[in-house]
């Protein structure tokens, strides 16, 4: 019975939030607490609840505050040359914007965090979506896509806890799987050319507001030479557009009264060197991680709005001025204690794990490291990394020994459901990277989840070819 609610649960809230009958954060509270007292919950279901939120308030405090300072940052203007710098590196072409997306969440992604890389890349790329009226589900998919894939870094976590697990060594997980990371992000690549081409194509037909009277709709996408808002005619009859700055200032005169308006009041240009320092200072904290995230942002966010809005009233508005986006993301992540606290104290998560184990075919024994591979797609979204890991992985490890598969192989195959498990609403990072780009979960989730799942799978299959996941 636990194992049926279990799944109808999960089920019940996608469908839920992918067709939008509910907000996120009224199915994240609503169906769990109705599958929860159908699962014998009764009164006790308060207490599953609350120690499972204790859980998740340091991570609200990180995600508020972090919202407040780069919402701060934006307003200032310590964006906007970086802004104007990546449109004329990139051009106008939303393809090559959204390529410039995949390579730049790849490799913030890095540093094995996956709240940070959604920052940057937040930060960055999406005024240069807006002003350019591209759609910031391409930006959340794509920086989704990317951060999920290198997720399997040694240092990002999956992969320590599997080895940690099976008590092998990290070093044997990960690099026999380069291969399948590199293949991985080949996808990632292939899929964001191919989103930014159907970006490519909207604008085309929606927003030929945005390139001004230079040419037509579709003229600005070919490269080429523009001057002084005439163009210049190649063979093949088309015209062709120079000076992307030129552009850059036409797609400005869009956005008056906006957050992104370049004569907006919050602007303080004598302030840039100041506020780039502060941001730089913030950014060597999180990567030394010498002190708590949460506090980092706290702090900074401070002397931010102390230095940069000196009146009470001033700081004041600003708060408020980013009160929707922090209502958003800290509600989120308190109603996703509901979901976890559910799932963990009831018992529905171990059941569902010991089900799926049992239900393997004997005969497949053989299969089971490709079955496990296939497995964590799904498992990790609706359980935590550490249950899996810790909780699910040793029991099939423990049966694949049987046929000769390793733990270190059973360890690889495990990993390769991260790009899946990275778009899951109990992860807290992904409720940060929607809420910043003010993406609705419901939408993220329509446009990234088959991509992550073809990714997950691609990696399980070079895993196979190379030899690092084998068959007994």
């Amino acid at each position: 019975m636990l194992v049926l609610l279990g799944f109808a649960m999960i089920a019940v809230f996608m469908v839920l939030i992918m067709t939008k009958k509910l907000t996120p954060v009224l199915a994240l509270i609503i169906v769990p607490t109705i599958f929860g007292l159908f699962a014998g919950a009764g009164l006790g279901i308060g207490s599953m609840v609350m120690d499972s939120m204790k859980s998740m308030t340091s991570t609200a405090a990180l995600l508020m505050f972090a919202i407040v300072y780069f919402g701060l940052m934006i307003d200032v203007g310590l964006f906007d040359p970086l802004v104007k710098f990546i449109l004329r590196k990139l051009g106008n072409d939303p393809a090559k914007v959204v390529l410039g997306t995949a390579i730049l969440a790849a490799a913030v992604s890095l540093d094995g965090d996956g709240s940070t890389t959604f920052i940057l890349t937040t930060a960055a790329m999406l005024p240069v979506y807006l002003r350019l009226k591209m759609s910031p589900v391409v930006l959340t998919c794509v920086a989704g896509l990317a951060n999920g894939t290198m997720n399997i870094l040694p240092w990002g976590g999956p992969t320590a806890r599997a080895a940690t697990a099976l008590k092998v060594d990290v070093n044997d997980v990960f690099v026999p799987m380069v291969p399948s990371l590199i293949a991985g992000l080949v996808v990632v690549f292939v899929f964001s050319w191919l989103l930014g081409l159907q970006e490519r194509n909207r604008l085309r037909a929606t927003a030929p507001e945005i390139w001004g009277d230079v040419a037509d709709a579709g003229d600005v996408f070919d490269g080429g030479t523009h001057r002084g808002g005439t163009g210049t005619r190649g063979g093949s009859g088309v015209v062709v557009l120079e000076r992307t700055e030129t552009l850059v200032d036409l797609a400005d005169t869009g956005l008056t009264a906006t957050a992104l308006d370049p004569h907006r009041k919050t602007l303080r240009p004598k302030l840039f060197w100041f506020n780039l320092g502060l941001t730089v200072a913030v950014m060597v904290m999180l990567v030394a991680n010498l002190v708590p995230l949460p506090y980092v942002f706290m702090v900074g966010s401070a002397i931010a709005l102390l230095v940069n809005f000196p009146k009470v009233r001033e700081q004041g508005a600003q708060l408020v001025a980013h009160a929707p986006s922090i209502v958003a993301v800290v509600s989120m992540v308190m109603a996703a204690a509901v979901l976890t606290g559910v799932l963990n104290g009831t018992g529905m998560v171990k059941e569902m794990s010991a089900w799926l184990v049992h239900i393997i075919p004997a005969e497949m024994g053989p299969f089971m490291a490709v079955i496990t591979g296939l497995l964590s797609i799904p498992m990790t979204f609706f359980m935590s990394n550490d249950a899996f890991y810790f909780g699910v992985l040793p029991v099939l490890s423990e049966t694949a020994a049987h046929y000769g598969i390793s733990g270190a192989e059973m360890a690889r195959a495990s990993i390769t459901g991260q790009p899946f498990h990275l778009q899951s609403p109990l992860v807290p990072a992904i409720l940060l990277l929607v809420s910043l780009a003010k993406v609705e979960l419901g939408d993220h989730h329509k446009k990234v989840l088959w991509r992550t799942a073809v990714i997950s799978v691609v990696m399980l299959a070079v895993g196979m070819l190379t030899g690092a996941i084998g068959i007994g």
